[in-house]
Order: C-alpha cells, then sequence, then structure tokens
C-alpha cells in the first residue's frame, strides 16, 4: 500500500494530537516546543518607552525562610522573574536563567517570584538542580511590574528603569543578555 504525502502528513498531526492529549508527554512536548521559540535573548525597551519603578515597596519571602525586603535591591541592577513549575515556557528557560545565575549572583539582584508552595517550589529546584532562591509575595508587588501571564521578566537598572521587560521564554543566558548587564555595572 503506498501513503501520499498528504496521508504521512495527517498521520504525524494526529499522532502528535494525541500525545498532546496524554498528560504524561504534554509537559516535555510543550517544553521542547517553547525552548526552540526561546533561542534567542529577549531584547531591550526603547529608551523613550522604559517604565521607572519608583516605588519598592514589597515584601518577599524566601523558599528558606529569609524576608526579602525589596527596597534593599534599589540603586542595584536587577532581574525580577515571575515564573511557576507547572509552566512549560518558565521551564523552558530555566537553565538560561541558571547558568546566568551562576555567573552573574555575586553581581545584581536575583528576584524569582511564584505563587506556589514552597514544598512543590522546592522540589522542582532539587530535581532541577538549581541553587537560586525563589520567593512568595507576602505584600503586593509594585504595580509598573503589571503581570497578567507568566513568566514575566524585568532587568531594572540602578536608576530603576525597566530595561528588558520579557512576557514568555527567552535565551537569557544570551551574549545580548549578557552584554545588557555588563553595561548595567559600569
Amino acid at each position: 500500500m503506498k501513503f501520499s504525502k498528504n496521508r504521512i502528513k495527517n498521520i504525524i498531526f494526529f499522532v502528535l494530537i494525541g500525545l498532546l492529549l496524554v498528560p504524561q508527554t504534554r509537559l516535555p512536548i510543550q517544553v521542547l516546543l517553547h525552548k526552540s521559540l526561546a533561542l534567542f535573548g529577549p531584547s531591550t525597551v526603547n529608551e523613550s518607552e522604559q517604565n521607572i519603578l519608583h516605588d519598592y515597596t514589597w515584601k518577599l519571602k524566601a523558599n528558606n525562610g529569609i524576608i526579602l525586603d525589596f527596597e534593599n535591591t534599589k540603586g542595584k541592577v536587577v532581574l525580577v522573574n515571575f515564573w511557576a513549575t507547572w509552566c512549560p515556557p518558565c521551564i523552558a528557560e530555566m537553565p538560561s536563567m541558571q547558568k546566568l545565575y551562576i555567573d552573574y549572583k555575586d553581581k545584581i539582584e536575583f528576584v524569582f517570584v511564584s505563587n506556589e508552595e514552597f514544598s512543590v517550589i522546592n522540589r522542582f529546584i532539587n530535581k532541577n538542580e538549581y541553587d537560586f532562591k525563589v520567593y512568595n509575595s507576602i505584600t503586593r508587588y509594585p504595580d509598573v511590574f503589571d503581570v497578567t501571564s507568566i513568566p514575566r521578566t524585568f532587568l531594572i537598572d540602578k536608576s530603576g528603569k525597566i530595561v528588558i521587560d520579557k512576557t514568555g521564554a527567552a535565551n537569557w543566558n544570551s551574549d545580548s543578555v549578557r552584554n545588557t548587564i555588563d553595561d548595567l555595572l559600569h
């Protein structure tokens, strides 16, 4: 029996749809898809369009129990990432976040924020061998963040300007992000 190209395409399409319907295969396929979409680093916001963080009134609790007063990040370069363990694009970008964190953890502030229980977060962090702290908000985050979907990541300069504002997965370990951070540190 000879298969036409259209018949083969249809079979592949239905197999893929079937795999997406199965919970055990759906998440890995979605993560793989987002990883392929997140090959590039995020772009910076045009200077004339950059929002400025004026209100640093925000309290967070880390997965190790330490309280972070966001006011203490004022005057520093800060990367704020809103994410969740169940979010495919969040999972897809985490390896690049970890690599960036390893190289810049002593130079900039990283604030990874999730609203999940710490037991869930810690399982995810340990399973993937990530070593950054994750925070839950104790108080409401500043309005300038306006998070309506995740992942949502902000890179803030020392004066409070939001230099990068990215919704969706990205390669945070890209040369463009590293160059931007290096420029902000000098």
